[in-house]
């Protein structure tokens, strides 16, 4: 019985090895490590892919989010509405900002509810933070309504949503700023932390820029405090190859998905995410495949004896379920679905027999239960 891991880090590296080594010994030699011109091109060509303004490297998800918020205006006292089912990275750049998160529930479809968001609306806010979990994008026509009625700056977490669309516009582009995440497990990755930021703003743009580099602006001198946030040279040489051939990799990911979705539906207790093309508002990327099921724990037990490993997302806790953290907020669907949710393997070094075997798997043991 072969194993098949939930992510295999080596074979990222071993896919195309030849092609990574010349990429780095370039880079290496060319003795431009910060700020050089592998970067300017990745910057480039990521604001094409996604149709932004700009795309402004920095070191990681969390500093894309903390200096898109910065950039945006978010201040000391401000409370800024989070999703619950995201990683603490959304609501650590809120607070290292000085202002508040405030957790809000998220819908069957594992985002942000907008209704909920809509309840916990104070004078006090001045933001929302939709996470485009997972690949999808929310539904940005009931966010934008809730930024337009009350004032409120949209900063997006599309950490996981790179080339994710909705209604044809792309994630990271619908408000102030949006951050994007390149660990290594993400759709479009490099070998180690790498970030960046989204915006059509030039103002916003500009104190990005400055705040990466220390709070130093264009003509070199210190304007603010600022952070050191740059993402380096090797890493943007490596993304810049990379995005020559993802949108291959997006529908890599499409495809495996439609085989989860094809031999998966209508098993009674799982819940999946939506097929790729079920729903024409959204172009999901499918970052991961995260699914609920009413025997979650008895199922992932099963998974792993077979060789097959799932995991659940963030350990499996929602924002409000940190107790230390004490965050103001609430949210139902959420915590109920902590005790179903979990994410079966889904990426590029996948083959189709993989996901059927898996599918082989989860149907045996649903077969076995109503037994």
């Amino acid at each position: 019985m072969y194993k098949i891991p939930f992510f295999n880090y080596p074979a990222l590296y071993q896919s195309r090895r030849e092609k990574y080594d010349s990429i780095l010994k370039a880079a290496l030699e060319s003795g431009y490590y910060i700020m050089g011109p592998e970067l300017t091109a990745f910057e480039g060509g990521l604001a094409e892919y996604t149709t932004a303004r700009h795309a402004i490297g920095v070191a990681d998800g969390t500093m894309a989010l903390i200096c898109g918020a910065l950039a945006s205006g978010i201040q000391p006292g401000d409370e800024v509405l989070v999703p619950a089912h995201t990683f603490i990275a959304s609501a650590s750049a809120i607070h290292h900002c000085g202002a508040k998160p405030v957790v809000v529930d998220c819908g069957v479809d594992h985002l942000i509810c907008p209704n909920s968001a809509r309840q916990h609306i104070t004078n006090k806010t001045k933001a929302i933070m939709p996470v485009q979990l997972n690949g999808r994008t929310a539904n940005m026509d009931a966010i934008r309504k809730l930024s337009s009625e009350y004032d409120l700056i949209i900063i997006e977490d599309s950490c996981q949503a790179l080339g994710s669309k909705f209604k044809g516009k792309q994630a990271g582009t619908f408000g102030s700023a949006g951050a994007l995440s390149f660990y290594p497990s993400k759709t479009l990755g490099c070998f180690g932390d790498g970030g960046a930021v989204l915006t059509n703003d030039d103002e916003v743009a500009e104190k990005i820029r400055t705040l990466r580099d220390h709070g130093r602006g264009s003509d070199g001198e210190i304007s603010m405090y600022g952070y050191n946030a740059r993402l380096d040279n090797i890493h943007a040489a490596i993304l810049l190859f990379k995005l020559s051939f993802y949108d291959e990799e997006i529908e890599k990911r499409r495809s495996l998905a439609r085989i989860y979705n094809d031999r998966l539906s209508g098993i009674e207790g799982l819940h999946l995410p939506p097929a790729p093309d079920a729903l024409s508002d959204h172009f999901d990327i499918f970052q991961n495949y995260e699914i609920e099921s009413v025997n979650r724990d008895a199922l992932r037990h099963y998974l792993h004896e077979k060789g097959i490993g799932t995991i659940l997302q963030w350990g499996g806790k929602t924002l409000n379920q940190y107790k230390s953290l004490s965050l103001s907020g609430e949210a139902t669907y959420a915590d109920g679905m902590t005790d179903r949710f979990m994410m079966l393997p889904m990426n590029t070094t996948l083959l189709d027999e993989d996901v059927n075997r898996i599918c082989d798997e989860i149907i045996t043991f649903y077969k076995n239960q109503n037994c």
